[in-house]
């Protein structure tokens, strides 16, 4: 429930400022992430009917420090 708020504050904020101006700008690249985070969404969920927690939080963790490290390499 801590979320809900922390998103709502976020969302009145950079509404004010503008920063949402720039998903107008790139509407593909928009509705391609858009999209790509709705079916990564509805596949998790049905991967949760099929995999235990057991393998999907490791995996899940795994993924994330990939990331991260990527991330932190990049120059």
């Amino acid at each position: 429930m801590v979320s809900l708020p922390t998103m709502l504050v976020a969302f009145a904020r950079y509404s004010r400022d503008g920063s949402f101006a720039v998903l107008g700008a790139n509407r593909r690249f928009t509705l391609v992430m858009a999209t790509g985070s709705i079916v990564g969404a509805l596949l998790g969920g049905l991967l949760l009917e099929m995999f235990s927690d057991l393998i999907l939080v490791p995996a899940l963790a795994v993924i994330l420090f990939v990331s991260a490290v990527k991330l932190a390499r990049h120059d």
